[in-house]
């Protein structure tokens, strides 16, 4: 299944409270319930004024259906075609 990187434009994001992220975090794990199991959030990056989410997806429209019904921005979902780690420049 395809996986997304989302990018959530969010001023003053890297000072949420965890009570904050926690009530953030509750809310979209609702939201994904209500799609379906189709629909997976794997972890998010907070940075100052941005929150990077990999999710797993069929497609993109349910990844923006998710932001919309939880009311997060998705300002960029991009598809990730590869991965790549340290262990791709061992020669072997």
């Amino acid at each position: 299944m395809p996986k997304y990187i989302i990018e959530r434009e969010i001023p003053g994001a890297g000072k949420l409270t965890t009570a904050e992220l926690q009530g953030i975090s509750q809310k979209s794990c609702s939201v994904l319930s209500k799609l379906g199991p189709q629909i997976q959030w794997v972890e998010s990056y907070v940075t100052d004024d941005k929150v990077y989410c990999v999710y797993i997806a069929p497609n993109e429209e349910l990844v923006r259906e998710h932001a919309k019904q939880g009311g997060f921005p998705a300002n960029r979902v991009s598809e990730v075609r590869t991965i790549i780690d340290p262990t791709n420049s061992e020669v072997g």
